[in-house]
């Protein structure tokens, strides 16, 4: 019940009592009752508008103070607060920094509230509740002093408030009963670099390195450093089961165990009996992979990631296998559900053979895996011959024209985004784990990226993590300088995760102590070219772009070639290519700028051998690339304007380097927004925009699929295992699909990754028959990559 008080006149003797005002009171989170003072309020908000000139504080405290009435709790407050600045994002983009700032102060309330004042008293109260290792514990107890004197709360202002509420929301440590966080944004991040380190100097660097965005983990790295679970890998590549019914089982355990603890896992299905394949044991027929998939999609679904995320597993299958053609149905939104799986992905692993058919518009052979058991195991000329000698015997179950299949797969692509195309010669042959005879690459990973041998014993693994490139440009130029500092820090971290990582199965162990693989990707390459004043199809963007390429991969052997000569090689060095002095680009028969330094490091490397046997992925980093504040991986932008959907809420947003611009030339208002939004976020129909800022704000939709190849290409001989490559159409049919996959065939690229379709990504003017049909292709869609971020 509200109290009230006289007037401040009081009451005079003989007249009627004046009508008393009542004092509304806001609740504390200690749970006191105070009176509001709506002043408190506004110096709260100003204090965190400063140095932000566009921002209006009043209009944002005004509003919270339309929110009160009485009882209301501080949380409350704080939260309209953020979610009034967090509107005008779209109208003004500084209001993003206000929104963080304002966010900062509710979560550094929170931790205060229960008493953790510094970074060492979060560990410990993490470790007394079980959520934080014993190792990590007594790593910060012991260095507790210079630990805690090594946060930096400033660097927290770096933070966007989509970043920050993408933090909040699901990474930092929460106490196990009352849900609150136990730790800051920068305890987070001194968390997980305390996690990798071996000394107090190592955690420190990394700490400064991400705590000021320049480089950042991947997802499972940052949910698990220091836990008591510390899975830390992104990517797990599980060989295809032997034909029987106890490899299959195997195998399902195995894949339940990795989703289990974050991991995005791709599995090749290539030796699994087709449907209609004799069963001696029974003389009976089988019934194909199709229910041996639906039963793993429904394990995949059960089992979701530590509480946090979905399971995520991608399943590779040869185009040669007779099962092909059910297996691109799987994802279909019609036919018989019985036999539909949605949740696994799904990706092609086509050899060479079959496109030069396509080219050739010739016929195809189908083989029951029993029949032709040795064909997943060759690549290469070896692959084609034993194809060729499986059908000169006329083993194969059926023939079909190649061109048939191939338009069968890109309508999977138009339809649902998956089946996506990887490519099993390229990754084989450029690969420097397969060195030796024998070692194979059976697929990639749930992102494309990953390109690493397998076999019944080994289950490759990758851990990851992106530089923000968008942090690395200074004075108007690119920093080269910061960029081979930042890769020096990087790798030695991204080791450690090796020997301090949580296996579930044995096979990932193993596969990944003896060969050591990392994935240094980036993102932030469309914030370097709207810095520098680039449009992304130019020939000056394909050029830096390979630079920084061409810088990352050399910095990362050098760096990975000191860590062998300390440490020792990993155990299989011998059996790669860069043991006889192959390096990436050699493979791909191209020369780098500055040969002569390169063939010193070559010798370096012949001599002491590397850390690691593969060094570069590019992962989608949607997740990550969100918490910097910067585009995804390589990617150009969807939209100037869009809307993010994640679990963190939903959120419009405005292309800041736009504005800036627009501002500089008088022509940012509200007119122009209104027809930003109702343009879908392109600024091509919109007069009086001048021409160059056209050119360099197009959108995906806007610029030719063939740049985003051909930058694809040319930074591909400085990276060891592969990207993450999406490709668009805005309105695809099967003609303009094939030309581009062959394309991208052709310029030999490792893999693609999903093809987005415009409906995935509209924001405005959608209707609710039209959402349900598009349920499918958002999933894990730029727009929305909540969904999906075991690689981020």
């Amino acid at each position: 019940m509200a109290t009230t008080h006289p007037s401040v006149s009081g009451t005079l003797p003989g007249f009627p009592a004046k009508e008393e005002i009542p004092v509304m009171h806001v609740r504390k989170r200690n749970g006191e009752l105070e009176p509001v003072d709506v002043n408190k309020i506004v110096r709260a908000v100003q204090r965190c508008s400063a140095g932000l000139s566009q921002v209006d504080a009043i209009r944002v405290a005004s509003k919270t103070i339309g929110g009160l009435y009485d009882g209301a709790t501080t949380r409350e407050l704080d939260a309209i607060s953020i979610d009034t600045a967090a509107s005008l994002i779209a109208e003004e983009p500084q209001y993003s920094k206000l929104a963080a700032r304002l966010l900062l102060g509710t979560i550094l309330k929170e931790v205060a509230g229960q008493n953790l004042h510094s970074f060492s008293q979060s560990i410990e109260y993490a470790h007394q509740e079980g959520v934080v290792n014993a190792a990590t514990a007594e790593f910060v107890r012991t260095h507790a002093r210079k630990l805690n004197y090594a946060i930096d709360e400033q660097l927290s202002d770096r933070f966007e408030f989509f970043g920050l509420r993408t933090v909040y929301d699901r990474y930092l440590l929460r106490d196990p009963l009352s849900r609150k966080v136990i730790e800051t944004p920068q305890y987070f991040f001194l968390r997980v670099a305390c996690g990798l380190a071996g000394t107090p100097h190592e955690a420190i660097e990394f700490y400064r390195l991400i705590a000021s965005h320049d480089y950042m983990p991947s997802s499972p790295t940052l949910f698990n450093s220091g836990t008591k679970h510390p899975q830390m890998s992104s990517c797990y590549l599980h060989d295809s089961p032997s034909d029987s019914l106890e490899s299959i089982y195997d195998t399902y355990k195995d894949v339940a165990l990795l989703s289990k603890f974050s991991g995005g896992i791709g599995l090749a299905f290539h030796r699994v009996r087709s449907e209609g394949s004799l069963i001696r044991a029974t003389n009976g027929l089988s019934n194909g992979i199709v229910p041996w998939l639906r039963t793993l999609d429904s394990s995949v679904a059960a089992v979701n990631q530590g509480g946090k995320r979905k399971g995520a597993c991608c399943v590779y299958l040869e185009p040669w296998h007779a099962d092909v053609e059910q297996f691109l149905e799987l994802r279909e939104n019609t036919g018989d559900l019985s036999r539909r799986t949605y949740n696994l992905n799904l990706a092609n692993w086509i050899p060479d053979l079959f496109m030069r058919r396509v080219e050739e518009d010739g016929m195809w052979s189908l083989f029951d895996p029993k029949v032709v058991p040795q064909l997943p195991d060759l690549y290469g000329v070896e692959f084609d011959a034993a194809y060729e000698k499986a059908e000169a015997e006329q083993l194969y179950a059926r023939q079909i024209k190649a061109r048939d299949l191939y338009a069968r797969m890109m309508r999977s692509l138009a339809e649902t985004g998956n089946g996506w195309m990887t490519f099993k010669d390229a990754c084989n042959l450029k690969c420097n784990q397969t060195g030796k005879p024998g070692n194979v690459v059976h697929l990639s990973n749930l992102c494309t990226e990953i390109t690493e041998v397998t076999s019944r014993d080994e289950t490759a693994v990758c851990n990851l993590g992106s530089i923000n490139l968008a942090r690395h440009v200074a004075n108007g130029a690119f920093d080269f300088e910061k960029l081979a500092e930042t890769v020096r820090v990087a790798v030695p971290m991204l080791d450690r995760v090796i020997d301090i990582n949580y296996y579930p199965v044995h096979q990932a162990a193993s596969a990944n102590s003896r060969w050591r693989p990392v994935g240094l990707g980036l993102m932030g390459l469309q914030d370097v070219f709207f810095q520098l004043r680039m449009p992304f199809d130019s020939p000056e963007a394909q050029q830096l772009s390979t630079h920084i390429q061409e810088e990352i991969y050399y910095h990362a052997l050098a760096a990975s070639c000191e860590l062998a000569e300390k440490q020792g090689a990993h155990p299989a060095f011998a059996e790669t290519r860069l043991a006889a002095g192959q390096l990436q680009f050699d493979l791909w028969g191209v020369k780098p700028a500055d040969e002569a330094r390169w063939n010193t490091l070559r010798a370096r490397i012949q001599q002491h051998g590397v850390r690691n046997s593969l060094l570069i992925a590019i992962a989608p980093t949607a997740t990550i690339a969100s918490i910097v504040g910067c585009y995804e991986c390589t990617e150009p932008q969807v939209s100037n304007l869009f809307k993010r959907e994640t679990l963190s809420g939903e959120f419009l947003q405005v292309n800041r380097y736009l504005v800036t611009d627009l501002k500089e030339r008088g022509l940012w208002n509200e007119e122009l927004r209104m027809r930003l939004k109702l343009g879908e976020g392109s600024v091509q129909a919109i007069d009086g925009i001048p021409d160059d800022l056209k050119q360099i704000y197009r959108t995906v939709w806007e610029l030719p699929m063939r740049a985003i190849i051909d930058l694809a290409r040319e930074r591909s001989p400085f990276i060891d295992q592969s990207q993450s490559l999406n490709l668009f159409a805005e309105s695809p049919n099967i003609g303009r699909l094939s030309s581009m996959y062959m394309y991208a065939w052709k310029s030999g690229l490792k893999t693609t990754y999903y093809l987005r379709s415009r409906p995935a990504t509209r924001i405005a003017k959608t209707t609710v028959a039209s959402a349900k049909n598009a349920t499918a292709a958002v999933a894990c869609s730029l727009e929305n990559p909540g969904s999906c971020e075991a690689c981020q």
